[in-house]
């Protein structure tokens, strides 16, 4: 098996490194604390950006805080490929489509540990509090042959602030905000670093009463044939979000080399909607410790172990209902060893094991995976190329072998054309394979389901003038096995999909006038036998815009953001329609000196009526203030 074959190139990889070793006086192949020129998930090790062959959306703490966002579905939005559908504000259930693959084929990372439901297979964007982020990776495309499951349309990395960017003394920061729908938030924060030590503890936490979660009931189940909808007559209420949120960060350099580091976050969160089930109760939480060691200058070697919960209890018009706790426990070994001058090849390998704890009787609680990669990083000459082989051998079903290759050719200095094919899977979830089932009623789970499997091509061209830069991409990705529900809601391998689409993102500075924008035109459809063969997939818009400008005036920086979205449908069927809409904010700062400031932003300006999920609200025309302390 591949895998078996990766541990013994594990086992050679330090004899190569010492013997090359010998030989080279070549620079280290990774650098600790990568600032913002570099990007570290699409190869899973540090890359300049503009060496970066997979298309990659990085949004900066520096971009959180001129955008003055609020949620972390109002940053990712801005990257091309993403469409969101939210489910009545703050707090409330929000999936996520990159490149149209359904919302459970995003693998999401936070610290590098996997983050979200062993159950549900959902990562809980809603519970991410924005004020202890860094930065977020958004890498677009396959990437299975690194990762392992879920990777089909992409790879979302979301990193915890972390201290490096402090000054050398010990650094406090807070920040305090009030808004619409009686929306308070706040955070207090200790950041620091020295040669050695670097550390960042932070504590947040905000409220908001919101707004009627729902507008009334979906079409009748037994003939719905998608969508979620919620089901109620109607609930006038306004339903509420609070959550308090806790996060760790602190790495430590000793004489012999070794690097130590350790992350903590965890959020506590309170949610009101409506429907039968109108509140939950939800916990997440992720630890991590890892150590590096670099034995000779081009062989650094990483280990980490993780784990992390997601654990929610729901109620009904006050009364428990039930719950469900999963936990996933990873270890990963990683090698980068550098070869013939400035190629790099890395291998390692990966174990998880997650669990579930559930009110609801589950026929199996718990699974391991075991996973193996080979990756080739090579540059010869105006051509790059990265290559990936791996194989997961996974308890329930079995071995999966998956791989990519992308080539790149700069071609002028300004112009760079790629190629990149890769194939990817996305496991069954444990609702899937294990729910149990109602006494009398047909299965609610199948524990014979396959992986969802996928192949994607990719065709690209980037440039770079002295007034920006610029992407255009376009690429094919077709899934075998989708996962679907027959006329009893019983899942089966059955579907298959086909996504077709273009990606343009471009960046430019005129004079004083900083200028962000991107666009995305999909086209993707369900090919399987049938009623709905040729129907769009719910919930992904044919086309999607986002404009950010931005300039600074003295002590004063004012801008402006528009965003736009076609017509979408919310059912398989394509019997139920989501409206093509437009949000446009303003947000001006002022600058009261090095470490003080005060932001305002007003959202959807034009108050527009909008539906990313049908018979979901969403908010109106809202204005939040913020106070600021963050010395330079």
């Amino acid at each position: 098996m591949t895998y078996r074959f990766i541990g013994v190139a594990l086992l050679c990889l330090p004899v190569a490194a010492f013997s090359l070793n010998t030989a080279s006086s070549s620079p280290e192949v990774v650098r600790a604390n990568p600032d913002v020129g570099y990007v570290t998930t699409a190869a899973r090790t540090p890359q300049l950006r503009s060496e970066t062959l997979a298309p990659t959306t990085v949004i900066t703490r520096d971009d959180i805080e001129r955008l003055q966002a609020r949620s972390v579905r109002e940053l990712l939005r801005r990257s091309p490929g993403v469409s969101i559908a939210n489910q009545g504000g703050d707090g409330k259930v929000t999936t996520l489509f990159l490149r149209g693959a359904e919302s459970d084929q995003v693998l999401v990372l936070v610290d590098g540990v996997r983050y979200g439901s062993a159950t549900a297979g959902l990562a809980a964007f809603q519970d991410l509090a924005v004020a202890q982020i860094e930065r977020i990776e958004i890498v677009r495309g396959p990437r299975s042959a690194l990762y392992g499951s879920e990777a089909v349309g992409g790879v979302i990395q979301i990193f915890t602030r972390d201290g490096n960017q402090a000054g050398e003394d010990v650094t406090p920061y807070f920040s305090l905000s009030a808004g619409r729908y009686d929306s308070y938030e706040g955070q207090i924060g200790l950041a620091g670093r020295n040669e050695r030590a670097h550390y960042n503890v932070s504590v947040s936490a905000n409220q908001t009463d919101g707004f009627n979660a729902c507008s009334g009931r979906a079409p009748d189940p037994v003939t719905f044939s998608g969508g979620a909808g919620c089901f109620t007559d109607g609930e006038p209420d306004d339903d509420g979000y609070d959550r308090v949120a806790g996060s760790v960060n602190a790495g430590y350099r000793f004489d012999n080399g070794i690097k130590l580091n350790l992350h903590a976050l965890r959020a506590d969160a309170e949610t009101d909607f409506d429907g039968f089930l109108n509140a939950t109760e939800t916990r997440q939480q992720i630890y991590g410790v890892s150590a590096s060691y670099r034995p000779t200058q081009i062989w650094e070697s990483k280990l980490a172990i993780n784990r992390s919960y997601d654990e929610s209890a729901n109620f009904s018009s006050g009364a428990f209902f039930n719950t469900f706790d999963t936990q996933r426990d990873s270890v990963s070994w990683k090698n980068d060893v550098q070869v013939f001058g400035d190629d790099l090849i890395t291998a390692g390998v990966d174990f998880r094991n997650d669990r579930v704890n559930s009110t609801e009787d589950f026929t199996e609680t718990s699974r391991h995976n075991i996973g193996g990669y080979l990756q080739y990083l090579a540059k010869l000459g105006n051509h790059q190329l990265q290559a990936a082989v791996r194989d997961d051998d996974n308890e329930q079903f079995g071995n999966k072998f998956t791989g990519n290759a992308s080539w790149g050719w700069l071609f002028t200095p300004d112009y760079k054309l790629t190629l990149a094919y890769g194939t990817a899977f996305k496991s069954p979830t444990f609702n899937d394979l294990y729910f149990p089932s109602t006494p009398g009623f047909p299965p609610a789970s199948n524990p014979d389901l396959d992986p969802e499997e996928s192949e994607t091509y990719e065709l690209g061209l980037l440039g770079s003038q002295s007034w920006g830069r610029w992407s255009l991409h376009a690429y094919e990705t077709n899934v075998d096995d989708l996962i679907a529900l027959d006329a009893n809601f019983t899942p089966f391998n059955l579907n298959k999909v086909r996504i077709r689409g273009v990606e343009i993102a471009l960046g430019t500075q005129i004079e004083q006038w900083q200028i962000n924008a991107s666009g995305s035109w999909l086209d993707a459809r369900d090919r399987t036998d049938g009623a709905n063969i040729g129907n769009d997939l719910p919930r992904r818009p044919d086309w999607t815009a986002q404009l950010d400008i931005d300039r600074p005036i003295r002590w004063l920086t004012l801008g402006a953001s528009v965003y736009t979205a076609s017509a979408a449908f919310d059912d398989q069927a394509n019997t139920i329609s989501l409206e093509p809409y437009t949000l446009l904010d303003l947000r001006g700062e002022v600058r009261i000196n090095d470490a003080w400031r005060v932001q305002a932003k007003l959202s959807n300006l034009l108050d527009e009526e909008y539906e990313t999920a049908a018979f979901f609200n969403q908010p109106g025309r809202s204005l939040f203030v913020t106070l600021r302390y963050q010395p330079g």
